[in-house]
């Protein structure tokens, strides 16, 4: 689908403005508590998790709290609470001041150095709204259910919607209505694999492809790493360089006298077929672990579009024309294999999984999203192809302990129908995120879309629960879905999952907007 960009704050700030004077008081006090940590902390400027000292105390990430409200409140009068890319300001800065430095690459700001560094991210384990939640007890299911049911019989959601609620502080399931039917997931499958890929390959794992060259043949290979953010764009913007690994394997060359060299590309890393069973398709390109620009014929970045016929082909060729450009002829790409003799002579590497895996869900970004299920059998030892990628997430998930019953992985984007996920599981998968215990799989949750704001909620709620709900979309034919987190009325975190099969192919507006009035609704239902 496409994305369109992030609106300009100022359609938005009164909004947020609203929320954030309403929890300012806790925020006070919070700040309060606080000040003497975090001032031990940035003297001593080395990363350190505060240590979760009671089980059912309100503890989660920054990117967990679905309007960031708890850590904005001083700054929102100014800029807004998050930058023009959708991460939040006051995460950010508190990073600073703390000296720690990590999460996603979000942008390179004005007059940084040519070589971005990822922007800072809070800490893996923050207390939310105040610290200790004075919540005395989790909202009532018999007020859930009789805010949520009337909502649920919306026409616009076919004729059977399917729902769960989940306090994520007491892992409390609060509503659920065919919670545990297997459904058409769409692109909320993206949680999944996001969760999968984070649990095998951990959040630090990156992606890299490399140039070779065979010692007896003295032919150069560009050997595919999967890494489907790997760009020929003269400003990388933070992804790896297809440039820049072509200067790095010219000078190599260079350095070894050789001036002329036969060109191939490896592609072996994957197996089985490369085309998804959806067939061509301009919102994914073939499932290759070498491409450039995900084989975008034209400067988008996301969204659908045509796509080269062969992504491997096409990196290849570009990767000659720079190859040349730097003073090395090569004859015209082909197809091989490197050899375990064949010596790297220049590698790049993509920002780190965590950066993906938000960029995949923001985004709802397809291409990704495949790559990290053929990385997550790769990592577990599965066939690195349809069958083997679905076997490794589901696999994944069973090891944390989620609830597989009626689930079913087809392919890592949800593109695929016959992909099957229950409300409960999608419930659990973000509870599981939020867990302080597992802060490697935080990323599920901070690369949720923001409503009214980010990637593919930008355009939504504007009316609704805007810079409240953070969800990830699900869109097919006839399939609409939403899952995420928000923070209720009374300042509970809590999970979410709606679905809805057989709606009306010719009206998704109105699905969409009767899936947000049930998540605005819920955000604003205290339900004692």
């Amino acid at each position: 689908m496409v994305v369109p960009e992030l609106r300009p704050w100022r359609a938005a700030k009164p909004h947020v403005v609203r929320l954030a004077d309403a929890v300012r008081p806790r925020l006070a006090r919070a700040a309060a508590a606080a000040k003497p940590r975090l001032a031990r902390l940035a003297r001593t400027g080395k990363p350190q998790v505060t240590k979760v000292t009671r089980p059912k105390t309100w503890q989660y990430t920054a990117g967990a709290a679905t309007a960031g409200l708890a850590l904005t409140a001083g700054v929102v009068s100014a800029a807004g609470p998050w930058d023009s890319s959708g991460q939040r300001t006051a995460e950010r800065d508190r990073a600073v001041a703390l000296g720690r430095a990590g999460g996603a690459d979000h942008g390179r700001a004005p007059g940084a150095p040519g070589r971005p560094r990822p922007a800072p991210s809070a800490g893996p384990v923050l207390t939310g709204l105040g610290g200790v939640s004075t919540v005395k007890s989790v909202p009532d299911g018999t007020a859930l259910a009789d805010v949520l049911r009337p909502l649920l019989a919306d026409p616009a959601l076919g004729p059977r919607p399917a729902a769960a609620v989940m306090d994520v502080t007491t892992g409390r399931r609060l509503f659920g209505s065919g919670a545990g039917a297997g459904l058409t997931p769409a692109s909320t499958t993206k949680i999944a694999t996001a969760v999968a890929a984070l649990s095998a390959m951990g959040p630090d794992h990156r992606l890299t492809t490399r140039a070779a060259l065979e010692p007896d043949t003295g032919e150069v290979v560009l050997v595919g790493g999967g890494d489907p953010t790997l760009t020929a764009r003269e400003k990388p913007g933070g992804s790896a360089s297809l440039r820049a690994l072509a200067a790095r394997t010219a000078a190599a060359l260079a350095d070894r006298g050789v001036r002329e060299a036969t060109l191939s590309y490896d592609t072996t890393l994957y197996a089985g077929d490369e085309k998804h069973p959806i067939g061509d398709n301009p919102n994914l390109a073939l499932v290759s672990p070498l491409m450039a620009d995900e084989g975008r014929t034209d400067d988008s970045v996301r969204g659908p579009v045509e796509r080269v016929k062969d992504p491997a082909a096409d990196a290849a060729r570009r990767f000659g024309e720079f190859l040349t450009s730097y003073g090395i002829k090569t004859t015209a790409p082909g197809p091989s294999k490197a050899t375990t003799r064949a010596e790297t002579l220049a590698a790049v590497s993509s920002p780190p999984l965590s950066a993906l895996v938000e960029r995949m869900l923001t985004n709802s970004d397809n291409d990704i999203a495949e790559a990290l299920a053929r990385q997550t059998a790769i990592a577990t030892g599965e066939r690195a192809d349809f069958a083997g990628a679905g076997k490794a997430i589901g696999s994944q998930l069973r090891g944390l302990g989620l609830p597989l019953k009626g689930a079913a992985f087809k392919d890592g984007s949800g593109l695929d129908r016959a992909d099957r996920l229950t409300p409960g599981l999608l419930t659990a998968l973000l509870a599981k995120a939020g867990d302080p215990s597992r802060p490697e799989l935080r990323p599920a949750l901070t690369g949720l879309p923001v409503a009214g704001f980010t990637g593919t909620l930008a355009t939504r709620y504007h009316d609704g629960a805007s810079g409240v709900v953070r969800a990830k979309t699900g869109t097919l034919s006839g399939v609409h879905t939403l899952a995420g987190t928000l923070v209720d009325e009374d300042g509970r975190l809590l999970a979410f999952a709606f679905m809805a099969s057989g709606t009306d192919p010719g009206a998704p507006t109105a699905s969409q907007r009767a899936l947000d009035r049930i998540a605005t609704a819920l955000a604003a239902c205290g339900c004692r």
